[in-house]
């Protein structure tokens, strides 16, 4: 890592986190804690004058090919800058129609483009590859609110990686191997895993200190003249990976095909190619219910099958957990808090919140194989082995 490239990181490590953390104390001590214009000039001040000195140095060095690695934590150090930008209304892309902090989006757009991501933050570089000094991971503020969020939202995401890999493994040996069992129960201890991490989040992460000090850092901004939606919890591959192989999400959905396309660049380019290679799969409901005939008597079938539904229906559970508990909790309700013109911008992804609730509701019926007459889910697919695994 370069010298500047140094700076920049322990720049963000600290001094980047104090301001944020002064900012969010007044926003939080106001009336309307969504007001934040107006308020903490000084701390805005300083944190634009003196992230612009670390980005010119950055920016005139370039890419300088110290590795992906490198230049990936470097994209994450700007993207996290851009955010708490537009997070304390220095830059919004309602008002612009392009970024006004040109450096930055020269810089930004560079790195992106030679590595082959989205040139902003996303969910890696606070997740999977937020590298910790001293034990601390990097963050927008020292609340203790964010870390909870950061820490079991990478736990969650670890776990769901973890049963991605079992059922991936599965591919080659087949549903029918006597292993098979195994990595299916492999995959399920993950997913349980995923329920764990999600009832902390719910039991322990105060809503009002998530909704208007850690959710704001999550908005869209513009990187030259394009605005890229905020990162989102689901840009890793795993959890698609998961839907594609059981086969309760299907590539040829037009919904859900277009979900892959849009989160794609928000992934690094190793979850991108795993993503592209699950597209390309058959899935295991599709292959148990065509091997049921032949399989018809055989122990395998039943046992193997048992667990595979096992599987998917923790993957639904956990579809559940998220939409019904934590985005109910967490930004649904305290959503009814706010004006008009400040719910137009309360999502991560862009669209309207009402717009955002109904795809939600929608990924989580296929991942549950709800029956829903206006969708097609494997509601009857899954049905129909379970009815064989039964008379098995």
């Amino acid at each position: 890592m370069s010298t500047n490239a140094e700076k920049f990181d322990r720049w963000i490590r600290t001094r980047f986190v104090d301001l944020n953390s002064e900012l969010e104390e007044i926003y939080f001590s106001l009336p309307d804690r969504a007001a934040v214009e107006g308020v903490g000039a000084a701390q805005k001040k300083a944190l634009v004058e003196e992230g612009l000195v670390h980005v010119g140095a950055l920016r005139r060095e370039g890419n300088t090919d110290e590795g992906f690695d490198v230049a990936y934590d470097v994209l994450g150090d700007l993207g996290l800058w851009l955010a708490a930008l537009r997070r304390h209304e220095l830059t919004n892309p309602a008002r612009e129609e392009k970024s006004p902090f040109q450096e930055a989006s020269a810089l930004g757009l560079h790195i992106g483009a030679s590595i082959g991501v989205a040139p902003r933050f996303a969910t890696g570089h606070l997740a999977t590859h937020n590298r910790a000094v001293g034990g601390a991971p990097k963050s927008f503020t020292c609340a203790k609110d964010e870390k909870l969020f950061l820490d079991y939202n990478t736990r969650g995401i670890f776990a769901y990686m973890r049963a991605a890999d079992a059922l991936m493994r599965i591919v080659p040996l087949g549903v029918s191997h006597p292993v098979a069992e195994t990595l299916f129960d492999d995959a399920l201890a993950a997913l349980g895993d995923v329920a764990r991490w999600n009832d902390v989040l719910f039991k322990e992460l105060d809503v009002n200190r998530f909704f208007f000090s850690v959710r704001p850092y999550y908005k869209p901004y513009r990187v030259g003249r394009q605005e890229y939606r905020g990162a989102n919890a689901g840009d890793f591959s795993g959890i698609n990976e998961i839907d594609l192989l059981t086969g309760l999400c299907q590539a040829n959905d037009p919904y859900y095909s277009q979900l892959l396309v849009d989160k794609m660049l928000f992934m690094r380019p190793e979850d991108q190619a795993s993503l592209r290679d699950c597209m390309r799969r058959r899935d295991f409901l599709t292959v148990f219910l065509e091997s049921a005939d032949a399989a018809a008597g055989q122990p395998w079938f039943g046992r193997n099958a048992a667990k595979f539904i096992a599987v998917c229906e923790a993957h639904g559970k956990t579809a559940a957990q998220h939409h019904d508990m934590l985005v109910a909790r967490f930004i649904e309700g305290p959503s009814t808090s706010l004006d008009a013109g400040r719910l137009a911008q309360v999502t991560a992804s862009g669209p309207p919140l009402p717009v955002l609730l109904n795809a939600l509701s929608i990924l989580r019926d296929l991942r549950l194989a709800a029956p829903r007459p206006d969708i097609r889910t494997r509601h009857d697919d899954l049905k129909r082995l379970k009815a064989l695994v039964s008379a098995a």
